[in-house]
């Protein structure tokens, strides 16, 4: 059995930006970038796409990229992986979202680094420092946490808040990166929807209303997740950038 098996849940109806997996950056779709950088990761032993669209699981054969078709009735993406832990036994899934093409190997490595200095880590994740401008964009989920490191509470609202205008205040983007252990994975998914999870449409305060702690740590690599037109392109104008450099 596997200790880490990273799965990228893919879907093809997306409401802001119908088909996005397949949808191009720098000439290859963007389900193969997430796939290529992802695999570079030393700390996954296995990697393989779980998808509802018989395009996205065609293309991958095609591809040689490992591929399992999942049922269309799934809410999320961690419940997508559920259904992949009933197939691929493991210690620990991540959650590599097949909409985040900048993911690097660094990033993964920081996920799965509470696992190995706390062997009861049920899940982790990680932030990003960010300004107090781009915390007010809701779209940016931001996320709150302990001196140790362990959630407190994410929102799409600028938090915390700064009561006495001191500037002094520091904000984080949460990076939709998750690792889960195998029992957490599967209590998420036989829990209901929570309210808070249902009020800020995240799926990860069902963790926190059913007392289970979530790790958080910080990388200074931030990514674009692509939901949009605007964020393709930037994430297009960042691979220009990083495969037009000459190579020293």
């Amino acid at each position: 059995m596997p200790r880490v098996l990273g799965v990228i849940p893919a879907r093809l109806e997306s409401t802001r930006l119908p088909g996005k997996p397949l949808r191009a950056i720098w000439g290859r779709p963007m389900i193969a970038w997430v796939y290529e950088n992802a695999r570079q990761a030393a700390c996954l032993d296995h990697l393989l796409v779980a998808t509802d669209s018989p395009e996205i699981e065609s293309y991958c054969r095609e591809q040689g990229i490992p591929a399992m078709m999942t049922s269309r009735e799934h809410r999320s993406g961690t419940d997508r992986m559920a259904e992949v832990m009933a197939n691929y036994p493991a210690a620990i899934y991540v959650n590599i979202q097949g909409d985040e093409p900048m993911i690097t190997p660094g990033h993964l490595e920081r996920l799965l680094r509470p696992f190995d200095e706390a062997p009861t880590t049920q899940v982790s994740t990680l932030k990003v420092a960010i300004d107090a401008e781009t915390a007010l964009d809701p779209n940016v989920v931001k996320v709150v946490t302990d001196p140790a490191g362990r959630a407190l509470y994410f929102s799409r609202a600028r938090i915390p808040y700064d009561r006495d205008g001191s500037g002094q205040v520091l904000y984080f983007k949460h990076q939709g990166f998750y690792a889960f252990s195998a029992a957490a994975l599967k209590e998420f998914h036989h829990l209901p929807p929570s309210p808070l999870e249902k009020g800020e449409k995240l799926e990860q305060l069902r963790f926190l209303e059913n007392g289970i702690e979530i790790a958080v740590v910080e990388t200074s690599h931030d990514t674009i997740g692509v939901d949009t037109e605007e964020d393709l392109r930037r994430v297009e104008e960042y691979f220009h950038r990083v495969h037009s450099q000459p190579e020293r």
